[in-house]
């Protein structure tokens, strides 16, 4: 067969009448979907105290003394728990797409290599602090977790890659680890008292604390994971 009787694909078969109706379509797709939430909002009170009575009623028995991580990590932890959830997919979903370069960068410029030996150091620091401040005030696991992110992307624009021992289960089982200790301890709750995600009074700060440390760590890693394979198409 000569090069002219190639099959024609579909949109050239069916011209640019096709095309048009089909960005038209789209068109009022996403018209519908603003209507829909500009008619959502705009029926909203215009001042309304929602669950904060509730909250700050049960908040004896949540284990911390912060209203958002109350309601994160206890009174709805399960919708933290698809956050986290949502996380791991992304990250199965960007590796899936190409595989991830090792191969070192060129080396970095004085300036960015002394900012990034200067400021990693603090950087955990500070994730340290924003995870053991969100049981009182603003912080918490997320917030502790972006700032890991971002330490580590720092290092990966400087050059560094973890040693080859650590790429394999060791950095696995570092990513799932917060969305595996979370779905633990919702099955170890629903199997002593019959509620998931119900903490024992006596035990709910202890657990929030566990559940946040591995669930900061997960993030930081994640996020880090993230950046590392946003360069498609390198081979190690």
């Amino acid at each position: 067969m000569g090069k002219n009787n190639r099959p024609v694909p579909l949109l050239e078969q069916t011209g640019s009448g096709a095309s048009s109706g089909s960005r038209l379509l789209l068109a009022l797709l996403l018209m519908t979907v603003f209507v829909g939430l500009a008619l959502a909002l705009l029926s909203l009170p215009e001042s309304a105290q929602g669950l904060r009575g509730e909250v700050t009623a049960q908040m004896d028995r949540s284990g911390v003394g912060h209203p958002v991580t109350a309601v994160l990590i206890n009174f709805r932890g399960y919708d933290t728990l698809l956050e986290m959830a949502v996380l791991l997919l992304a990250l199965i979903g960007v590796r899936s797409l190409a595989p991830v370069s090792h191969r070192p960068l060129p080396a970095p410029g004085a300036v960015l290599d002394r900012l990034t030996r200067l400021y990693a150091p603090l950087m955990l620091l500070v994730a340290g602090y924003l995870l053991w401040r969100g049981a009182d005030a603003t912080g918490g696991a997320f917030q502790a977790g972006a700032v890991l992110g971002a330490a580590g992307v720092l290092l990966l624009l400087t050059g560094w890659r973890l040693p080859s021992s650590l790429r394999g289960w060791p950095l696995r089982l570092a990513i799932t680890l917060g969305v595996a200790v979370f779905s633990g301890v919702a099955a170890l709750m629903t199997w002593s008292n019959g509620e998931l995600l119900h903490y024992p009074v006596e035990h709910a700060g202890a657990l929030i604390l566990l559940v946040e440390s591995a669930a900061a760590l997960s993030i930081g890693i994640t996020l880090a994971a993230l950046y590392l394979g946003g360069h498609p198409g390198e081979e190690e």
